[in-house]
Formats: C-alpha cells, structure tokens, sequence
C-alpha cells in the first residue's frame, strides 16, 4: 500500500514556498508589470508611461509595440493599463490607446 507523504515539521509549505516576495516600489511593479504583459500578449514592450499605487497593488501603463514598420516613425504603438497585486500577479490588463509612433499626443 503506498504511503501518504507528509510535509516535514520545521518547514514551510510548497506554496509558501512558491509565492514571490511582495512588490516593492514603482521599479519593481513596473518591471513585474511588463514582463507579465510581454508574456501574454507576444509584443515587445517599449517603456512605461505611468505607475501608480492602488489599494491592492499597482496600476501600470505599459507602452508596447504592436505592429513594426519601415520607418520606425509609422510603427504603431499601444498603452495598455496593467493591475498588478502586490505580490506582482498580474490581475487584469486592457489596451487604452492605440497610436503611431511619430505622432504627438494631443
């Protein structure tokens, strides 16, 4: 009959473990922000145009390529706003403007 394992007294569970440390400052959020995107999405990220602290975590605006074109001035670009918790999970993103590369904000 196999026998059922038991965690080891002294230390922490799996999941304690595996969670990440909590998110500490506008760089880190930022970064956590723009992998977290990158990785879902598949577009290169380019900056990030806002980071801010919310009561769950953080709230960030990524700027992200969307579609490369010769020249670069014609690229389009988006922003996407990003939630992030603050253990840097990313909670939910939307895409909140669309633009051209060269083109001035208005």
């Amino acid at each position: 009959m196999a026998e059922e394992r038991r965690p080891r007294a002294g230390k922490a569970s799996t999941t304690a473990a595996r969670r990440p440390p909590p998110v500490r400052g506008a760089g880190q959020a930022a970064r956590a922000a723009c992998q977290s995107l990158e990785g879902l999405i598949g577009h290169p990220t380019e900056g990030v145009s806002a980071v801010k602290r919310v009561d769950d975590g953080w709230c960030v605006v990524v700027d992200v390529l969307e579609l490369p074109r010769i020249p670069d001035t014609t690229s389009l670009l988006a922003s996407y706003e990003v939630q992030i918790d603050q253990d840097g999970e990313l909670l939910e993103y939307s895409r909140v403007r669309r633009y051209r590369r060269g083109s001035a904000d208005e």
